[in-house]
């Protein structure tokens, strides 16, 4: 027996105006997890900006909205920029007023041997995923500071942020300074009234993943692999992210939530055979 599904898509688990007049900004929140985000907020009447480096995205982050029935804007960005960074704020707060929320969830990550990865590849992931959280968050703090509001930054971590990531130590490590960033930005800006917690999502199978690893997608077989018997829905993760940017979480700060079904704490009586990545690598081609 698995855990049980959720409620069906579009079913509310908050208040339906509990960010009314609020500005939430999600990056890499045209596609996949950050789209489902994204829609999620705007549900809740958030008036939500999507800021991604290419066009197709942000059009169809800005439709998910749409149809969500909240105004949003599609804003180009290379969070790895500090200037960008910076006119991406000036650009939201023109089109929607300033950012009370900030989801960063832009990333970058491939599989890779760590002796076969350049130190372009490591520097790129390194770049997206921690220095454009650090950028992104930083610019946020210093504007709300300034405007003497508060607000809630939402970083998205990974599980292997604490157990290592052979074959991708590039993210794994970058994810784990993303997770040591939350608990520092959480008790620097506490003060201030900004809330800073993170999210790390197990399988959430979706669509907008690249062709290649569209293919390697098993539902099913994964599910077998979890305990909790199922692979998790999108939306789920969208009210996990609402919950913890809301205001019946204004106590909770530093913390990251695990949203897996428990499978990074499985652990057998006898584990499996244990496999190199580069074996693992080969399979995969």
């Amino acid at each position: 027996m698995a855990l049980p599904i959720p409620p069906p898509v579009g079913t509310a688990m908050l208040p339906p105006d509990t960010f009314a007049g609020q500005v939430a900004l999600v990056t890499g929140g045209g596609t996949g997890l950050g789209k489902a985000m994204a829609v999620e907020f705007a549900r809740l009447g958030a008036r939500v900006a999507i800021a991604s480096r290419k066009p197709d995205h942000r059009e169809a982050g800005c439709a998910a909205i749409a149809a969500a029935g909240t105004p949003g804007v599609g804003v180009e960005v290379d969070i790895r920029d500090p200037d960008a960074v910076t006119r991406l704020f000036t650009t939201v707060e023109a089109e929607l007023g300033p950012v009370d929320i900030l989801v960063n969830n832009a990333a970058g990550n491939f599989p890779v041997a760590a002796e076969r990865m350049s130190s372009r590849a490591w520097t790129s992931v390194i770049d997206i995923v921690l220095n454009g959280t650090y950028l992104c968050s930083a610019e946020f703090a210093r504007r709300a500071i300034e405007r003497g509001a508060g607000g809630a930054i939402l970083n998205i971590g990974a599980t292997y942020a604490w157990t290592g990531g052979p074959g991708t130590s590039h993210s794994a490590a970058a994810k784990a300074a993303v997770t040591n960033l939350t608990q520092s930005h959480a008790v620097e800006w506490a003060p201030h009234g900004i809330r800073v917690n993170c999210l790390a999502p197990g399988k959430f199978p979706h669509g907008d993943l690249p062709e290649q690893l569209l293919a390697l997608q098993d539902p099913e077989a994964d599910a077998r692999r979890i305990p909790a018997g199922r692979v998790g829905e999108p939306h789920e993760l969208g009210w996990a992210a609402t919950y913890l940017c809301s205001p019946f979480a204004s106590y909770l700060t530093g913390h990251t939530l695990v949203l897996d079904g428990a499978n990074w704490l499985r652990r057998g009586l006898v584990m499996p055979e244990f496999v190199p990545v580069a074996d693992q690598l080969r399979e995969m081609r």
